[in-house]
């Protein structure tokens, strides 16, 4: 069974390395572009609320793996950044980013404003 978390703290003490390292990047590079987004536990793992009251459609999560960061803005963004995500495996809503390599910041953030801006219209 999976480790259980009580707060977003608590997650990411529990990480090491890289993978603790690159899931704050990927924090800051979301409140840098949504600096009031409210930072929650969703699925056990990081979330985003880009918008006030925000439920998990109006959310970006982040989790981090054995040798891969998550980040999940919506199929949406995956879809229309599809271009720039060639090099990475992707899924329906989500990216993974190889721990040891950096992690595309402008792309990461390009990603948070277009979810947020589809998300205020």
């Amino acid at each position: 069974m999976a480790k259980q978390y009580k707060t977003v703290a608590a997650y990411f003490d529990d990480q090491t390395g890289l993978n603790k390292q690159r899931l704050a990047e990927m924090r800051d590079c979301i409140l840098k572009v949504v600096p009031h987004a409210v930072e929650m536990l969703n699925y056990n793992i990081p979330a985003y609320a880009l918008l006030e009251g925000g439920k998990r459609d109006a959310q970006i999560m982040i989790a981090a793996n054995k040798k891969s960061l998550g980040f999940y803005p919506h199929p949406t963004t995956i879809e229309k950044f599809e271009s720039e995500l060639t090099e990475y495996t992707r899924g329906k809503g989500s990216v993974q980013f190889p721990a040891e390599k950096p992690l595309p910041l402008d792309l990461i953030m390009s990603m948070v404003a277009y979810r947020l801006e589809l998300l205020m219209k």
